[in-house]
């Protein structure tokens, strides 16, 4: 992904409360375009860079349950 693409989401979130991320998330999975799915990278990089390992570990988990 072009860092330049990475900071323009980033700016784009930068500040954004509860509501404003949930709608941003429901937003680009309801729409279903593919043109989407970098955001959602970019916001879920974000949470894992910031997250415990048991948070990681949880979110694995829940992860692997939706998909199998």
């Amino acid at each position: 992904m072009d860092l330049n693409l990475r900071h323009a989401i980033k700016s784009n979130i930068n500040g954004n409360d509860v509501s404003q991320l949930q709608a941003t998330i429901v937003d680009a999975i309801e729409s279903g375009e593919e043109k989407m799915l970098p955001g959602l990278g970019v916001l879920f990089e974000i949470y894992w860079q910031q997250a415990s390992e048991d948070e990681k570990q949880a979110v694995l988990k829940g992860l692997e349950d939706a998909v199998n």
